[in-house]
């Protein structure tokens, strides 16, 4: 049936606005392609970009037939292998300050666990056990059969392990806001794809930058600001650091009823206020009312207290080993 003249002018005028809505959703749709075409190759040569800037330090010991990074500096008689908390980028950088503070009176040795630093990634399922394992390979490489371990974050769960796998080599344990195995943290669920595909698609890089470099304010110098910086966009979410974090629920589950040996030395620093799990210094004072030669020390600080306490750890530090001895 033909329209009348009429009904076909509102007919006219009802399909105008239609096609600029579905003419504007294509330009979008294609503004947007381009926008995330553009990022994603950006991303490659940036990424082959900035590897080129990044600085070696430290030195590879073979673990697993891969190569694991380690930093050794000062010359004490006693040696502190040190340990980085979940995802630091480059853990012989980050604890700059803290080994400054130390090396002059001890030999201290940071690993940079697979994913870490400039450590190779592994396919290798990111379990305590594994870590551990690992972790412990490259101190042996290194002809070091006994030592303080001092970890943070996170190491100090695997450090429960560790301790209890290796008695005759660790002489003491001292704790950076070291982490606990409580029921609040089975179960917890990480987007670990969408970090992949933040990784991936180069927006993870575009976040970052928008963000600004979350270093620019600690007192490191100019120089190591900017390879961690460098660093950050090439190990932030890769698939090694991303395979831990799927593994983090049940390697908490694992160290639930596990303590350190009652006569260990443990001395723990913790941040005087941590607001993402309740109780954190009584679960500490825990630990340390176990132990036959325990410490406590509160530092009013962030959880990564050796970014701003590193002279505060290091005197305290000191004084705990001479009290023990």
């Amino acid at each position: 049936m033909r329209l009348k003249p009429e009904e076909e002018v509102i007919k006219k005028r009802m399909n105008k606005p239609l096609k600029i809505i579905l003419i504007s959703l294509g330009a979008l749709a294609t503004a947007i392609v381009l926008f995330l075409v553009t990022v994603f190759v950006a991303n490659i040569f940036l990424n082959k970009s900035d590897q080129a800037k990044i600085k070696p330090y430290g030195q590879s010991v073979s673990v697993d037939g891969k190569n694991m990074n380690v930093l050794i500096q000062g010359k004490g008689e006693e040696t502190i292998v040190l340990l980085p908390g979940y995802g630091t980028v480059a853990p012989g950088l980050d604890f700059k300050l803290l080994i400054d503070e130390l090396s002059p009176f001890y030999k201290v040795v940071v690993v940079e666990p697979f994913g870490y630093g400039l450590s190779d990634r592994t396919e290798k399922e990111r379990t305590t056990e594994n870590i551990v394992s690992e972790i412990h390979e490259a101190v042996k490489q290194l002809n070091i059969d006994r030592y303080i371990l001092m970890a943070h974050s996170i190491s100090g769960m695997y450090s429960l392990n560790y301790v209890n796998k290796y008695p005759n080599e660790v002489s003491a344990f001292v704790g950076i806001d070291n982490s606990i195995a409580t029921e609040d943290r089975i179960g917890v669920k990480v987007p670990t794809g969408k970090l992949k595909l933040l990784r991936k698609s180069g927006l993870g890089r575009l976040l970052f930058k928008s963000s600004g470099n979350p270093y620019a304010e600690l007192p490191f110098d100019d120089e190591t600001k900017e390879q961690l910086r460098l660093l950050t966009l090439r190990n932030t979410y890769n698939y090694t650091n991303l395979n831990e974090v799927e593994n983090m629920s049940s390697n908490y589950k694992g160290a639930l009823n596990s303590t350190f040996p009652k006569d260990l030395p443990l001395l723990l620093f913790v941040q005087g206020d941590d607001t993402l799990l309740k109780d954190w210094i009584s679960l500490h004072e825990e630990q340390v009312k176990n132990s036959v030669q325990g410490k406590l020390v509160k530092l009013d600080a962030g959880h990564y207290l050796h970014h701003t306490k590193s002279k505060e750890i290091a005197e305290n530090f000191k004084t705990f080993m001479e009290e023990i001895k």
